[in-house]
């Protein structure tokens, strides 16, 4: 599995499942980039903080004559997943994958198939948060333990940040640290993770994951509070 890319999902499993972005590595790709691999394979929110939409004046604009202006996108709001959300994370997941991972077989698992293993799997044993404007699903990250076992971002919107929110919330539900795998093929994932801080703490040959592609574990610990002086008050 690939992660965020990691490796975890219906087809695969990493730190979240697709490749992160490229040209910013401040944000993954469609999945976050990560590929934190998981047992969580079909194939095989942590707070919200939601901006205020400002107040937009819809009436005509008297003195042109013009239509009235339109009305501004949803803020981005990272929640935690719900289950009437398996659908369009499904969506995402597969999307992601296909696009970020051209080196993965082909997926096997139909969409109301992985839909089902995010509602009946990944839901009920994972923490799991999505980046959401309005209705719309944008990306999803998954934590299991320690193990950051997904973390996928729909293809169009990588580059703008939102794979990093994502990641930023999971760090939070993990403030002591967090896993993750991810192929070694998968270098715009291990390029985003290392500018996060992970570093590489194993490698394999693949034998255990269903892809049979080598994968690199990498761990993400906070810096130690620095320790003041003895005799400092």
């Amino acid at each position: 599995m690939d992660n965020a890319g990691s490796q975890a999902g219906p087809g695969t499993g990493t730190a979240t499942g697709s490749a992160p972005d490229t040209g910013n590595p401040d944000d993954p790709g469609p999945d976050s980039g990560s590929e934190p691999g998981s047992g969580l394979d079909p194939d095989s929110g942590i707070g919200t903080g939601t901006n205020v939409t400002p107040k937009v004046n819809m009436s005509m604009n008297m003195s042109t004559g013009g239509p009235p202006a339109a009305a501004p996108a949803p803020p981005l709001a990272i929640r935690l997943a719900l289950p009437v959300d398996a659908p369009a994370i499904a969506a995402v997941h597969l999307a992601s994958r296909q696009v970020t991972m051209p080196y993965l077989p082909p997926q096997r698992r139909t969409h109301d198939e992985v839909t089902r293993w995010i509602r009946e799997i990944v839901l009920p044993q994972c923490h799991t948060v999505v980046a959401a404007r309005g209705a719309e699903i944008l990306g999803y990250a998954s934590v299991r333990g320690e193990l950051l076992d997904q973390l996928y971002l729909r293809p169009d919107v990588r580059r703008a940040g939102i794979g990093s929110l994502l990641l930023a919330a999971a760090r939070r539900h993990r403030p002591a640290g967090l896993s993750l795998h991810v192929f070694q093929l998968n270098t715009e994932a291990r390029a985003f993770y290392a500018h996060h801080g992970f570093r590489v703490v194993a490698t394999d040959d693949g034998s255990a994951n269903m892809e049979n592609l080598p994968q690199l574990t990498l761990r993400w610990t906070p810096a130690a509070a620095p320790v003041p002086p003895r005799g400092t008050p």
